[in-house]
């Protein structure tokens, strides 16, 4: 078997200067050398192509060898009341019940005074890795010495983004050598305003290089050695502890009664235990998580930020005392229910895809344009509604009742349901559990 894999992979081989090719080019050497040139394939791969060329020239310049585009469904969650304002999210995943989900736990909170959120801090990270052997002693004097400099020397990158109020906040060196020998960094925190800034904390922090290596040969304390820093890279971090915010819920626990809440005691009780088992549970806190991802994640790339970064720091976040643990929070104090959550998160609604893509475009006016500091509020309350619902559903009626209703759409697209069969399917389903082997079953039934 092995060997028939490597006669395969050898009989396809290699190509050279693919991404000079032209779309179709590249379409059709996919098709002959994977596709055994199907061309009901190659007619689909089209179908997803815009018809308008200019829109579809954006769109495939977003990125490298684009074939055609992948869609992706753009739901809206309604009746969000966040600081006593009202939205509408739009949200962009493929999941089903997560935009249902979040829509409920809107309406349920709405009715209870709504989301608050606050943000805590905004400070972004990067840092500039370098291995100097010598006197630490020196090196501290150096580096307290060159701070003018560092400043200095970045202002053509940093005087736009100090008119809007951003830029450096500080330059701090950081000991490592205890980890990896002579391993020091400057560890640099920034301001960034509206825009993600990653470009801007990149080219900063890439100009604070050379300047430490210039000013390093020339600085008369040095040994020749001491003067010959290594710079290993410059980079920022997706780790923002201090770029946060929270987003909270509470209200007098009897207020929690409502008709699927019959005992909002009992309810808040078992709820407060469901997140506390997250917060000491590995297993369970990477789920109860994605489940916050959920929501986060999918008004992240509605609104053109990227959800890579932001899910990479997140997990961080979750795990900075060592364990990972629950993102959310609850607790029930002198007959007050109280749901919270702190994410780290760094977005823009400046710069990048949000001034490209039409859709994020939309999205964003759809959020009443919001500032930086907004759109992580909101993404906050997102993630916090969907965990809300999440939770709410697993110790009262369980995950599968509403989540499968959801996916059964799903089920009935992928074996061809007519509209005749979709009606009789889904009113069967009113009063049975959905499973897809009960759906696969019922259509065997109705087709015979």
């Amino acid at each position: 078997m092995y060997l028939c894999f490597l006669n395969y992979l050898n009989m396809i081989g290699s190509i050279n200067g693919f991404s000079k090719l032209n779309k179709e080019e590249k379409i059709n050497w996919i098709a002959k050398t994977y596709l055994n040139n199907q061309e009901t394939v190659v007619d689909l791969i089209k179908q997803y192509w815009n018809s308008d060329e200019e829109l579809q020239k954006l769109h495939d310049e977003f990125i490298e060898n684009t074939i055609t585009n992948f869609y992706l469904p753009l739901g809206v969650a309604p009746n969000f009341l966040i600081n006593d304002a009202w939205y509408t999210i739009p949200m962009v995943i493929e999941e089903s019940s997560v935009v249902a989900a979040a829509s409920k736990a809107a309406k349920f909170w709405a009715d209870r005074g709504g989301f608050k959120a606050t943000i805590l801090n905004t400070e972004k990270i990067g840092q500039v890795h370098f291995i100097y052997k010598g006197d630490k002693a020196k090196l501290e004097q150096f580096i307290q010495d060159i701070q003018p400099a560092f400043f200095e020397d970045t202002l053509s990158i940093t005087q736009n983004m100090q008119k809007r109020g951003g830029g450096i906040l500080s330059i701090n060196l950081r000991d490592k050598t205890q980890e990896i020998p002579n391993y020091y960094q400057l560890h640099v925190t920034f301001e960034t305003k509206d825009s993600m800034g990653a470009n801007f904390i990149n080219s900063c922090l890439e100009q604070m290089a050379t300047t430490l290596k210039q000013q390093a040969l020339t600085n008369a304390a040095f040994s020749e050695e001491e003067s010959a820093i290594d710079v290993v890279m410059s980079i920022l971090s997706n780790y923002v502890p201090n770029c946060v915010v929270r987003a909270e819920v509470s209200c007098p626990v009897e207020a929690l009664q409502s008709s699927e809440i019959q005992d909002p005691v009992l309810f808040a009780e078992k709820f407060v235990q469901a997140v506390r088992i997250a917060e000491i549970e590995p297993f369970r806190a990477v789920t109860h998580n994605k489940g916050v991802m959920n929501g986060v994640d999918a008004v992240v790339l509605a609104t053109g930020n990227d959800f890579r970064a932001i899910e990479a720091g997140v997990h961080a976040y979750a795990s900075r005392d060592g364990q990972y643990r629950s993102l959310s929070h609850a607790s029930l104090t002198d007959g007050i229910f109280k749901f919270w959550i702190d994410l780290p998160l760094t977005v823009g609604t400046v710069g990048g895809l949000t001034s490209l893509h039409p859709m994020v475009k939309i999205a964003l006016q759809m959020l009443q344009k919001p500032s930086a500091t907004q759109l992580m509020q909101i993404i906050a309350v997102a993630g916090l509604a969907q965990n809300f619902a999440a939770v709410k559903s697993l110790t009262t009626t369980g995950i599968q009742q509403g989540h499968m209703k959801m996916h059964l759409m799903n089920i009935l697209n992928q074996f061809k349901a007519t509209d005749e069969e979709r009606m009789k399917v889904v009113a069967h389903f009113e009063k049975n559990v959905v499973s897809h082997s009960a759906v696969v079953e019922l259509l065997e039934t109705l087709r015979k």
